[in-house]
């Protein structure tokens, strides 16, 4: 009996062990995550569309867009919406002046849908790996 007890004991340090290298991963994981201020101290303006060049960017960073809500805005479009500089009519706007938005993996697009905004450089082209 004496050994059978020494196994529930070894397999709940083991069990307990495993629980805790799951939880150091996925923490891991979420450390990784990183924040980007677009347009750095700037902001998010008519010079961010160059912004993204250089950056490594990943699944579930955030992008955060910080501008004037009064004259500015930002618009989750698809390929099409970015370089026509037009939004579909069922796309995400976001209009806070400190909006956060987290990328999914692969390409991201964001404009600016204010009247001349986008064809005067305020969008962004974002790949996430």
């Amino acid at each position: 009996m004496s050994k059978q007890g020494r196994g529930s004991a070894v397999q709940k340090k083991t069990s307990i062990l495993a629980a805790l290298l799951l939880w150091m991963v996925v923490g891991l994981e979420y450390a990784e995550a990183a924040s980007f201020i677009v347009g750095d101290t700037s902001g998010w303006g008519f010079k961010s569309q160059n912004w993204p060049q250089g950056k490594r960017f990943r699944a579930d960073d955030v992008l955060i867009f910080n501008y004037d809500s009064t004259i500015h805005n930002v618009v989750a479009v698809d390929k099409a919406g970015y370089v026509n500089c037009k939004a579909p009519a069922n796309a995400n706007v976001y209009a806070t002046g400190k909006d956060q938005v987290k990328l999914p993996r692969g390409q991201s697009y964001f404009i600016c849908n204010l009247p001349g905004h986008c064809d005067s450089g305020m969008k962004i082209a974002v790949n996430a790996v």
